[in-house]
């Protein structure tokens, strides 16, 4: 479905990734692990479009999205969990949902839409009214992974997708993280809890210093259940 192959990226004269390459297959979830600054956020900005390549491909479902603009590759089917979520503070819940719903392809098997979702996060249901700025910081993040399967992606990325929440809405959101999986959605994430990431993902990929698959120093590794 997706496939990096030896990107390199920066900012300014600050070379932040150095010949980074992964893959995912449908109905795959996929981790990218490593420490702060390592080049994990880096790197879901060359997929989504946010940061051009200064070398290196991406292509996804076999067609080349390398440096497309950013709303291209959302319309062909990536959506993005956010680090921050970045919520309207004048939008209502369902008004995010709503805003950026996008019909189902034909292959996909079941559509995202308000019910389902509301199904997924029944506490954004209670929310509904209540504008962005007006949430805790769960139900903000709940918003953020809602607002992205209203696109229907076939590709769904977070990142830091625990950052600053309590322990207990923590849980909830690796549940519903778990029942996405059991759907057969398409997952790359990027969090710290790196227990609970390897039981969650298929392929966990170790990020150091802007380098992966092409170097000695790289770790990928794959859980016993595949």
């Amino acid at each position: 479905m997706l496939e990096v192959r030896n990107i390199e990226a920066g900012y300014g004269a600050s070379q932040v990734l150095f010949g980074v390459s992964l893959t995912i297959e449908p109905h795959q979830v996929v981790s990218l692990m490593g420490r702060n600054g390592m080049g994990k956020s880096t790197t879901i900005k060359c997929i989504t479009g946010a940061l051009p390549l200064r070398k290196g491909q991406i292509f996804f479902e076999g067609q080349e999205i390398t440096n497309l603009p950013a709303d291209e590759i959302a319309r062909r089917g990536i959506a993005l969990v956010p680090e921050g979520r970045m919520c309207f503070p004048n939008l209502t819940v369902r008004e995010h949902l709503v805003a950026f719903a996008r019909k189902a392809d034909a292959k996909q098997d079941a559509a995202w839409d308000l019910q389902r979702i509301y199904e997924l996060f029944p506490r954004l249901k209670e929310r509904e009214h209540n504008m962005g700025n007006q949430l805790s910081g769960g139900e903000q993040q709940m918003l953020a992974i809602g607002r992205a399967l209203s696109t229907n992606p076939k590709l769904l990325i977070l990142d830091e997708a625990t950052e600053g929440l309590a322990p207990v809405v923590r849980e909830e959101i690796w549940q519903c993280l778990g029942r996405l999986k059991e759907d057969g959605q398409a997952i790359l994430i990027v969090d710290k809890f790196v227990k609970i990431i390897e039981s969650l993902c298929d392929i966990n990929i170790h990020i150091e210093k802007g380098i992966n698959s092409s170097s000695k120093n790289a770790n990928i590794f794959q859980n016993d259940r595949l």
